[in-house]
């Protein structure tokens, strides 16, 4: 106990280990429009308008049956506001689980038709798209391999190149029906 500024005690806390982080809950990017920006995260991942805030200055969004206030929060900063220079300190993407592969290959059709497909790849542990929104702020949607999959990449960082089609033969549902 220590005391207070007034005299009496008080408890003090010492942490005794590392912040125990459960998941991430949402994510909140500052945008040049809210507005235009929530309606391509309505139309590629299927995210719905919580609230619209500040004359559409702020939206907040949930993904489709989440269980979340919000996922996703936009700000708007302008229209003239800059993209940060590729590889300069900051965010990097947000990552999007998706839960089958069969739902990966339908993202890959999205991102294309909306011109947002920017690559793929292999991870060894999960399988991997990256996009980016229309102010530049990238994303990865990725579906996650089953643990007891991982085998060798356990423990490794890898980048392969994705071969979706031959991931829907072995994980799909077409590829779990024939197995």
């Amino acid at each position: 106990m220590t005391p207070a500024v007034d005299g009496a005690a008080t408890a003090v806390h010492t942490p005794t280990m590392n912040i125990r982080v459960a998941t991430l809950n949402h994510a909140v990017l500052y945008v040049r429009d809210a507005s235009a920006a929530a309606d391509f995260y309505r139309r590629v991942f299927g995210f719905e308008v919580v609230e619209s805030a500040f004359g559409g200055r702020a939206v907040f969004m949930r993904a489709a049956g989440g269980s979340n206030h919000h996922d996703l929060g936009l700000f708007s900063v302008g229209p003239d506001a800059p993209r940060p220079p590729r590889g300069s300190v900051g965010l990097y993407h947000l990552a999007w689980e998706v839960p089958t592969i069969d739902d990966l290959a339908n993202a890959a059709g999205v991102l294309s038709t909306e011109g947002a497909l920017a690559g793929t790849s292999d991870h060894g542990v999960s399988k991997s798209l990256y996009g980016a929104d229309p102010d530049g702020n990238e994303f990865e949607i990725m579906w996650r391999v089953p643990r007891e999959a991982w085998g060798e990449f356990e423990s490794k960082g890898v980048v392969m190149a994705l071969d979706l089609d031959a991931d829907l033969k072995r994980w799909g549902a077409a590829g779990a029906a024939s197995a």
